[in-house]
């Protein structure tokens, strides 16, 4: 490893690894940390790694940091996602107690946000779900449960639940772009972002390695878990997925989840507004 390395940041959730596989490989420079989304956030902030793969809601709100991102990555879903879902144990317009799982803030805004626009609801109790703990253990009348273990709680838990990807895609007709690469304010990439692109290349190409790997341990088959890596989910960051940013932006704003008249701001490149 290099003298100085890059320190990046990712998930261990199924739905990152294509993003960073084999990173180290094409960027040996690269020391390569995982953790939960809101803990690399909070690590990025505190200066503690370099780049990360955040929470879109992080980045918004980190803007004024000097954030920017690294074109063209993105986790995104242009439908049903599986792995973002809220689980009821009453009608939703009843639901007065909302838990949101700790690792994601992109998700508990997005969960706020559907709950308010679909059934005009802002829950009186809103209280964290924290990792590790299930979300059968949570006595709310709705829960938010996000990553790998979204894809395992039993139907039969909850009266009802939503897939916040699908329930996007049909409030907005949009794209969701749930985490970013991220860079601070300052930091050189040299030769990162072309890394990256390998690392994704080779991560889609080797998905159904990844699916017999990891399904086993998520309880999915093999189809399932490929189907998730690459029809499910989007590792783009195109004009769609820009639109999809850019309407959360703005009904976050609303709810006073995100700042107001955020501007994306990507690297090496100044101001672009948020609404394309």
């Amino acid at each position: 490893m290099a003298a100085n390395p890059i320190r990046v940041g990712a998930v261990s959730y199924l739905n990152a690894k294509p993003l960073y596989y084999r990173l180290q490989e094409f960027a040996p420079e690269v020391d390569l940390r995982m953790d939960y989304p809101s803990l690399l956030a909070r690590q990025l902030a505190a200066g503690e790694l370099d780049v990360a793969l955040i929470p879109s809601a992080e980045y918004l709100r980190g803007v004024s940091r000097g954030y920017s991102i690294i074109p063209g990555f993105a986790i995104a879903a242009r439908g049903a996602v599986r792995s973002v879902k809220v689980f009821a144990r009453k009608p939703w317009n009843q639901v007065d107690r909302l838990a949101l799982d700790a690792g994601s803030r992109t998700s508990q805004a997005l969960a706020q946000i559907w709950l308010w626009r679909m059934h005009g609801i802002r829950p009186a109790t809103i209280e964290e779900l924290p990792l590790g703990v299930s979300p059968l253990e949570s006595t709310a009348d709705a829960v938010l449960v996000i990553g790998d273990r979204a894809m395992k709680v039993p139907r039969d838990a909850f009266q009802s639940e939503v897939d916040l990807g699908e329930a996007w895609r049909t409030m907005t007709g949009l794209p969701f772009v749930f985490a970013l690469w991220v860079a601070r304010a300052g930091v050189e990439l040299g030769a990162l972002p072309a890394a990256l692109e390998q690392a994704r290349s080779a991560g889609l190409a080797a998905a159904d390695a990844l699916a017999k790997l990891h399904g086993p341990r998520l309880g999915l088959s093999f189809d399932a878990c490929y189907d998730y890596l690459t029809k499910v989910l989007s590792y783009d960051l195109g004009a769609s997925e820009l639109a999809g940013l850019g309407r959360f932006a703005e009904l976050g704003a609303e709810l006073g989840l995100v700042p107001e008249g955020v501007k994306l701001v990507f690297h090496r490149d100044p101001a672009v507004l948020v609404r394309p």
